[in-house]
């Protein structure tokens, strides 16, 4: 199929999840528009993507900042683009009982795990709702489903990003444009290192891990399939349904188990 001048617009694209998602779009014929706060990242990555064939706009935005998210907007709107599909994969965590960690810290993952995503979103919309056409993947996470002592900032704004995702898809449903949550488990990038994470028992069998390109290949089938939600992994599925089951309390007693640190009785 034709996907000339149908762009993709993925946020987190030099890395992980992201890298692995924008990978399938250029190999499917989509341009791209890839965001990332690292400059040379970004060029590094566009030459590879380039030889696709497919034309590959970069952006580089700080999506912690509300201005920067607004701002890629305006500037693709200066350039006549309207992408048809947008990929929130960008996002983070910080690692630590809630009491110890770095508040500053915290305001920022908040603003790039849930502000940048709705006001992509939102503006997303604004533009495709008279088109009759898009498709939109919010990265949630199997941490969305279960409190998460040790992480639990991040496993908020997970939390809001699936119920988020499925309540303005049941808005959309007659628009045209079809959302789609993605939730995989620990996976295999850089993720717990930025999160200062490397001390958590869940990482202590690195086999564990999924490989992005698994992730982004279960996403990218559930998007491309109008699908609202994908749990990536069978072993995530389990653990998905056993939280399911459990109370909260029960819940978040085995995240904490799970996310403690190797050292801590």
């Amino acid at each position: 199929m034709n996907r000339k001048n149908q762009y993709a617009l993925i946020t987190g694209a030099t890395s992980g999840i992201g890298y692995e998602l924008a990978k399938l779009f250029a190999g499917d014929g989509y341009d791209l528009v890839m965001v990332s706060r690292n400059h040379d990242d970004l060029q590094a990555k566009a030459k590879e993507f380039k030889s696709y064939g497919i034309n590959v706009i970069t952006m580089a935005k700080n999506l912690f900042t509300q201005e920067d998210a607004f701002s890629l907007y305006s500037e693709l709107k200066l350039n006549g683009i309207s992408p048809e599909i947008l990929v929130n994969d960008a996002g983070q965590g910080v690692y630590g009982k809630f009491q110890d960690t770095d508040i500053h810290r915290e305001v920022d993952i908040i603003n790039l795990n849930i502000v940048s995503v709705i006001i992509l979103t939102k503006l997303f919309l604004k533009d495709r709702l008279s088109k009759g056409s898009g498709r939109i993947l919010n990265l949630a996470s199997i941490a969305s489903k279960a409190p998460g002592p040790w992480h639990s900032v991040y496993h908020g704004t997970k939390a809001f990003i699936l119920s988020w995702s499925e309540a303005i898809r049941e808005e959309l449903k007659d628009s045209g444009i079809t959302v789609t949550a993605l939730l995989p488990g620990p996976t295999d990038t850089d993720f717990f290192n930025k999160a200062d994470m490397n001390e958590s028992k869940i990482l202590e069998d690195k086999d564990n891990l999924m490989s992005p390109e698994e992730v982004a290949m279960d996403g990218y089938k559930a998007l491309m399939n109008g699908e609202d939600k994908v749990i990536s992994g069978l072993k995530n599925k389990l653990s998905v349904a056993m939280t399911n089951i459990a109370t909260d309390s029960m819940a978040a007693h085995r995240m904490g188990e799970m996310q403690k640190p190797v050292n801590e009785k």
